[in-house]
């Protein structure tokens, strides 16, 4: 092993962003352009963002292209998030790029070495990394680093288990692009099976016009609101921290930032609490649904729902409940769970939500009671809705399945990092 200076070793990139004022450089644009949103999910590997730029913006702005397998470490706010880059892209000035020199580091190498220093820094810590990571930060960090053979070998067993998370990954998103397919098919589009097995509506399946709705739906089919599926709502709770006084039920507490992680995009870091023996009403149970109800952001509206099922609550050692700022509901029939969560989830990435917010202390609260009320839907024939949540469930077993299966491999490879990098265990 040999003890290194970080900035010695690697090449240091810095990013940038083109002028937002210039079209130009934004509008249909296909070169990617990273920042911690897109890679702050816990994935080794990033593949895409959200915001891209034009080619011309490349040419004409201090813009670095970060080349596959670069690292990219967050610089400013949350500081320390580790990617490592899946195509070559480009990324803003709150990040910095990072290239093991050719023959002094592996790239590879270099993603676990980091993740590993950062782990120590923040048990350290207390959690916290830097304010703000600079050039020269990279000056103050030692690694210790064996031949570049070795460094190769630990990666590549690292990488296996990386691998294996990912594959999941993508299975999990092909599982949900499958019943998200299937219920715009049946629900959206009305091409359900008909009798015959056929797509009900391209078959000629008759249509009435809905002057409610403004559109037509399949004969049959009855409106209603939001509400009608709704039998109770739970309210959440926070607790404490730490046992204290009657305060000594240990619960996992959900709150709306965690929701996306439970989904399976991105990481769970639901907090243990502790709440008092009497709230146990407020457990969460399979086929409830868990619903974003403060926080959102100018470009993300609240709203964020979450299924609960059998397979989820199995993955924790404690109950789950929802945080103050979120609400659980249970429906008045649970077959309805999987077409209330793909129908919510259609409403939600519609943007509809946006509209029926309000601010509390520059809060963005969800005005539930009265969207529920008010906004009115299709409510499907009972048959297909059970039809529908037979092939759902299918899907989200699996999809939680390997989500389980992912948080075993995590702890398999966060038990070995510190020991192949601190040499206790070696790699032939």
């Amino acid at each position: 092993m040999a003890n290194v200076i970080l900035s010695d070793v690697i090449d240091i990139i810095s990013g940038g962003t083109p002028k937002t004022s210039e079209s130009k450089y934004w509008s249909g644009g296909n070169i990617d352009w990273l920042s911690i949103n897109d890679f702050n999910n816990g994935n080794r590997f990033v593949y895409s963002s959200e915001k891209k730029i034009t080619e011309l913006a490349l040419k004409e702005s201090n813009i670095k292209l970060l080349n596959k397998g670069d690292v990219i470490i967050s610089a400013r706010g949350t500081v320390g998030v580790l990617a490592q880059i899946g195509k070559p892209m480009c990324f803003n000035q709150s990040c910095f790029g990072l290239r093991g020199k050719k023959e002094l580091i592996d790239n590879d190498f270099l993603y676990y070495v980091l993740k590993n220093y950062i782990h120590n820094l923040k048990k350290k810590s207390q959690g916290s990394v830097f304010d703000t990571i600079n050039i020269k930060s990279f000056d103050l960090m030692e690694i210790d680093i064996p031949n570049y053979a070795s460094q190769c070998n630990i990666a590549s067993v690292l990488s296996v288990l990386d691998q294996k998370i990912e594959l999941n990954n993508r299975i999990n998103a092909e599982l949900e692009a499958m019943a998200k397919t299937l219920y715009d098919y049946w629900f959206v589009q009305f091409d359900f099976p008909n009798e015959d097995g056929k797509p009900y509506k391209s078959s000629g399946g008759k249509m009435v016009y809905n002057n409610i709705l403004k559109r037509e739906i399949p004969e049959g089919w009855e409106i209603g609101t939001i509400s009608e599926f709704i039998a109770s709502s739970k309210g959440g709770d926070w607790g404490k921290e730490t046992i204290e006084g009657k305060y000594t039920m240990p619960v996992i507490c959900v709150r709306g930032a965690d929701i996306n992680g439970l989904n399976g995009s991105g990481q769970i870091g639901a907090p243990k609490r502790y709440i008092l023996d009497k709230n146990k009403e407020k457990f969460l149970l399979p086929y409830d649904l868990v619903i974003e109800i403060s926080g959102g952001s100018p470009t993300q509206s609240t709203g964020r729902l979450l299924l609960i099922t059998d397979e989820m609550l199995s993955r924790f050692d404690e109950p789950l409940i929802c945080s103050n700022f979120c609400k659980a509901i249970s429906l008045v029939n649970h077959q309805y769970a999987y077409n209330f969560k793909y129908m919510w989830d259609s409403i939600y990435d519609s943007g509809v939500l946006f509209g029926w917010e309000g601010k509390t202390s520059g809060i963005k609260n969800l005005l539930f009671e009265s969207f529920v009320s008010k906004y009115i839907i299709c409510m499907p024939a009972v048959e297909l809705v059970n039809k529908f949540f037979s092939l759902a469930e299918d899907i989200h077993k699996k999809k939680q399945n390997n989500l389980k299966e992912n948080e075993k491999i995590i702890q398999l490879r966060d038990f070995l990092l510190p020991m192949l990098m601190n040499g206790q265990v070696t790699v032939k």
